[in-house]
């Protein structure tokens, strides 16, 4: 049932309550998008676990075969090098498809701007889930390629949740802020899919952070994706345990971009309908 009680609070405290209020709301339109993306399909929902098998095998012939590319100095297999691009794709995927939906987010949904009592604020939360229901899934592509190539699942798989959750609520915030500013500013859908693209070749996706001159390297910390990226290597394909403390850190960052974007979104959203 929608929550009625409709409030643009920028604390984040009436934010937080006010989603959990509408959760049952939230998690009915995430599988409505997600059902909705494969509706009239033959094979539905399913195109979610082929895409991403589709994906990682290119990876592994392109790479084995094409490239003969390896990630490290070690014997490791082309196969590898595949899992850990995979990985970095992942990651990079989580991020960068809700920052490719959130401009146009408030204006495709402008019925529920102008015709109905609607927590307005739920519906960047929902794009997020739907990203990361795409994510699992190719996680779980991932588990079972490690199986396949490794023979084994390392225990610490355990804490991937613990290390994407940090860049969901980042992803939430910048979500807030474009889906808002989209709704003034047209143009900002524009550059989104350049930075995006851009986002993929300076986040070590296709390389490790360790490749690139010492000097560089500190800079790349400062691309959100990249110590996400190693997280989730260190964790899937080494086996070892999260930076707890690391990932601490980056949470306080995320939570403070949340709010941030939160807080605009809460500040602007009056005048929405005015402008659509």
């Amino acid at each position: 049932m929608i929550e009625q009680r409709i409030s643009s609070s920028q604390s984040p405290i009436a934010l937080t309550k006010g989603l959990w209020r509408n959760r049952d709301l939230i998690l009915q339109l995430v599988r409505r998008d997600v059902a909705g993306r494969y509706k009239g399909s033959v094979f539905g929902i399913l195109w979610s676990l082929v895409n991403p098998i589709v994906l990682l095998t290119v990876y592994t012939l392109v790479f084995s075969v094409v490239f003969q590319a390896k990630w490290g100095t070690g014997d490791e297999s082309r196969a590898q090098f595949a899992l850990q691009l995979f990985a970095g794709m992942i990651v990079h995927g989580l991020f960068c498809e809700t920052l490719q939906r959130a401009p146009t987010l408030i204006m495709s949904n402008v019925s529920y701007v102008k015709k109905i009592v609607f927590p307005l604020e739920v519906l960047p939360v929902v794009t997020v889930g739907t990203t990361a229901f795409h994510a699992a899934v190719s996680l779980v592509v991932l588990t079972l390629a490690l199986l396949l190539v490794t023979g084994s699942i390392p225990l610490a798989v355990v804490f991937v949740p613990v290390v994407l959750a940090p860049l969901m609520v980042m992803s939430l915030g910048f979500a807030w802020l474009l889906s808002s500013l989209g709704v003034y500013l047209r143009d900002v859908a524009q550059p989104i899919s350049l930075i995006t693209t851009i986002l993929l070749f300076a986040s070590p996706v296709f390389y490790p952070a360790s490749s690139l001159p010492e000097y560089i390297q500190p800079w790349l910390l400062l691309n959100p994706l990249t110590y996400i990226i190693g997280q989730l290597r260190d964790v899937m394909i080494a086996g070892s345990l999260p930076d707890f403390g690391g990932l601490a850190i980056y949470s306080v960052v995320s939570i403070a971009v949340a709010w941030m974007g939160g807080a605009w979104f809460q500040k602007t959203r009056a005048g929405f309908a005015n402008v659509l």
